[in-house]
């Protein structure tokens, strides 16, 4: 579902503005009581008709198939966002659509370091019967090796590295090269992302359809964490934990990513969502 932009919120930073912004499935999980935060299933249309001999949609490669196609929980952007939502927006400038997201672009020519990261996300059609949500882009976001947000952050105000934009392909894949992020106080190690229903939609800042974050593993964590450069992610993540966070806290299911490789090569981090 296609959801308009609100008006900007006040600035804010932090934690503080996160707990203000909280998802949409928690505000129904406090309200509704469980049931009514369950997240809808990506069963077939019901009163659709029968196919007969019309082929069957297609569903991504690698780990998306329809027996996973669960709606992703919508979630707070954060006060980071760089979509133009609380201050710089990124995504209307020439250079935000790429693969790899390591540099800055444009006028901006820092790198960020740290342990490599390729990011697959598989998207998936929930209305069209779980098929491979080919066209529509994403945005995806995180911090640096230092916990810190390019646009925002102290020292990294004008580097605008970690941001980018993909349009998904035939399988609904988007790929973005990446480095491993921080744990910083008061959050699991996560990142970011909106899907857009066309790369028109994403390099307008336009309309979202949708906005969530991805957890990662914490044995991955454990040892990326333990490589120079994180020593305060070690500090950081000894004092929260996915049970505590305040986003992941009522489940990552569908928000957990895939994470496989190792710290001198590299990894790699894979989720299927359905949107």
């Amino acid at each position: 579902m296609i959801r308009h932009r609100e008006p900007p919120p006040e600035h804010d930073l932090g934690l503080a503005y996160d707990l203000r912004t909280l998802s949409r499935r928690r505000a129904l999980t406090l309200f509704a009581g469980v049931g009514l935060a369950t997240l809808v299933g990506c069963a077939p249309d019901e009163d659709a008709p029968a196919t007969g001999s019309t082929a069957a949609p297609s569903t991504p490669t690698g780990s998306a198939t329809s027996a996973n196609c669960e709606e992703i929980a919508e979630e707070t952007t954060g006060p980071y966002p760089g979509d133009g939502s609380n201050g710089p927006n990124v995504l209307t400038e020439s250079g935000i659509v790429r693969s790899d997201i390591r540099s800055s672009f444009g006028s901006s020519s820092g790198t960020a370091d740290g342990v490599p990261l390729t990011v697959t996300l598989s998207l998936l059609d929930q209305a069209n019967g779980c098929a491979a949500l080919s066209g529509a882009a994403v945005y995806l976001w995180h911090c640096d090796r230092e916990g810190r947000y390019s646009l925002y952050s102290d020292g990294v105000t004008d580097q605008n590295y970690l941001r980018g934009v993909q349009e998904a392909d035939a399988d609904g894949q988007v790929t973005f090269t990446t480095i491993f992020p921080a744990c910083y106080s008061g959050r699991w190690p996560h990142i970011h992302f909106e899907v857009y229903p066309s790369l028109a939609e994403a390099t307008s800042a336009g309309n979202v359809m949708a906005t969530s974050q991805l957890a990662l593993p914490e044995d991955v964590c454990d040892l990326v964490y333990a490589t120079d450069g994180y020593e305060q992610s070690v500090e950081n993540k000894a004092r929260t934990s996915l049970d505590s966070d305040m986003v992941f806290s009522d489940g990552v299911d569908q928000q957990l990513a895939d994470v496989n490789g190792d710290v001198d090569s590299g990894y790699t981090a894979t989720v299927a969502l359905a949107v």
